[in-house]
């Protein structure tokens, strides 16, 4: 109770339907929904004490805010003096006091979402139901309200189950998750747990190594586990991990605990070594997103976090650099030759870079050229 739950999946797995039945408005064909202790299964969605918050809100707009809001209360009866008292709580819970008289025509997505959020609360349910709720925001809006709904679910202490495909989306807000895949559940548990100790190849994605084959035993050391992958590389993971396995198992390694080196680096000898090629890498911000295809025929992702750029122009150059000088690049160590790597540039520092170049009267490819002659007397 009074927890912030998710069912995560993709489309078709049945994450929506199970929120239907919970609602009342799908039939199940066996089992029991339970509410507060109280069998609902068979009960019509108005005699159950949930409410549910839509994708496309389906706020009424011949009404005022207001009234949107205090509709529930006054299908209900509810006197005007307690309905104006939670209508005034309500707007400030979603921080949309002021706003009673505008319409709907007249308020943001964002603000849309708030108003739907506070009609579905203003009856106090039991449990909050959201189907897939900010997926028509754009990203920056949708990542504000992912904070704003884990704040609003915090201060009213109810039950929110939420449905997402977004995995991110998920493990920012819920206090568990639920893992749908095919009409069932493969994992259960909070956030970290999940991510960091998957059950299923299913839940840990495609971050395996071994894709298509697992790896065999090759030994073990110490408080390690040896195993070989398909093209040969050794690699040792963690006796605990594979603890009562005695076959081949699947391996994963998530993409930000990847670290990529130039061949011949000193590496750790405790540290596992995969040899690949650079076969793509996109600069998003904070991080450097590499494609690594390795000698087993499948790629790996490596998120490498952009620690010594310090802005637009600095990002633009180091992106110039690596498209101009062969790179040569290893997974945590091995030796891999990239004789390109091509990156997509934002259009936010394509458009600093092309003022910068305007103001200084040069070409973007001169930029370029004067920044490729800085590294190579800095190196």
């Amino acid at each position: 109770d009074g927890e912030f739950f998710s069912l995560l999946g993709p489309s078709g797995c049945g994450k929506t339907t199970t929120l239907r039945m919970i609602g009342g408005f799908e039939e199940p064909t066996s089992g029991l929904i339970e509410l507060q202790g109280q069998d609902v299964t068979w009960l019509p969605p108005y005699q159950r004490n949930v409410n549910t918050v839509f994708q496309n809100y389906a706020l009424f707009p011949h009404l005022s805010i207001y009234e949107n809001v205090a509709f529930g209360l006054r299908r209900k009866g509810v006197k005007d003096s307690e309905i104006r008292s939670r209508v005034t709580e309500m707007l400030r819970l979603v921080e949309l006091p002021g706003f009673e008289r505008r319409r709907p025509s007249q308020i943001s997505g964002g603000q849309a979402q708030r108003v739907a959020l506070a009609r579905a609360l203003i009856n106090r349910p039991a449990v909050l139901l959201l189907d897939e709720p900010l997926g028509a925001l754009d990203l920056k809006l949708r990542k504000q309200m992912q904070v704003e709904l884990k704040r609003i679910q915090q201060e009213v202490g109810i039950t929110f189950i939420y449905v997402t495909h977004d995995q991110e989306e998920a493990m920012t807000m819920s206090d568990r998750i639920a893992v749908m895949n095919k009409g069932h559940y493969e994992q259960l548990g909070d956030p970290e747990v999940l991510y960091e100790h998957p059950q299923t190849r299913f839940v840990a994605g495609r971050r395996l190594l071994t894709p298509r084959k697992p790896a065999t035993p090759n030994g073990s050391s110490d408080a390690y586990a040896g195993y070989k992958l398909t093209d040969g590389t050794t690699v040792r993971i963690p006796s605990g991990l594979v603890e009562g396995q005695s076959g081949p198992v699947s391996i994963g390694v998530r993409p930000e605990k990847i670290r990529l080196s130039e061949p011949g680096s000193d590496v750790a000898p405790a540290l596992n070594r995969l040899s690949g090629v650079i076969s793509d890498a996109s600069y998003i911000g904070v991080s450097t997103q590499y494609i690594v295809a390795t000698a087993m025929g499948h790629n790996i992702t490596v998120y490498a976090q952009n620690l010594e750029t310090s802005g637009a122009r600095e990002a633009l150059a180091e992106i110039r650099r690596r498209n101009l000088v062969p790179g040569r690049k290893s997974l945590s160590g091995g030796s891999v030759h990239s004789p390109r790597v091509q990156f997509r540039v934002p259009e936010e520092i394509r458009e600093q870079a092309e003022q910068r170049a305007a103001a200084e009267g040069k070409s973007l490819s001169a930029l370029a050229r004067e920044a490729l002659e800085r590294y190579l007397e800095a190196s």
